[in-house]
């Protein structure tokens, strides 16, 4: 579980670079007029919640737990449907109508690392 959750992270963190890099120029060119504003909350919230899926990784090393896992998952989940409905409002000028989801998803995932700070023994 432990690479796994490294392995995500990490290329969520490499994703995120390279999307702001594209969204420097994207933004120029896209369908909704606020695009680089929506662009850039869409490659902050990922480089964040990357950071989130690298702790749960490392934590796992040294104590695997299901909390642990939840909480890559769940970050992981939250990227995709979050960061992934700003890049189709921004690009396409649509709304996909799952950015609450994925916010939610962010927050259930910072709660499962709390929840595994509490009860690790």
């Amino acid at each position: 579980m432990d690479r796994w959750l490294l392995a995500a992270g990490a290329l969520a963190m490499a994703v995120a670079v390279g999307s702001g890099a594209y969204a420097a120029h994207a933004a120029r060119v896209a369908a909704h007029p606020d695009a680089r504003r929506l662009l850039d909350t869409a490659v902050l919230y990922m480089l964040v919640h990357g950071l989130g899926i690298l702790a749960a990784g490392a934590l796992a090393r040294s104590s695997p737990s299901s909390w642990l896992a939840a909480a890559g998952a769940l970050h992981l989940a939250g990227i995709v449907l979050f960061c992934g409905s700003l890049w189709v409002l921004a690009l396409a000028g649509r709304s996909t109508g799952v950015a609450p989801a994925g916010g939610m998803a962010f927050i259930a995932g910072w709660l499962c690392l709390a929840v595994y700070a509490l009860v690790k023994r």
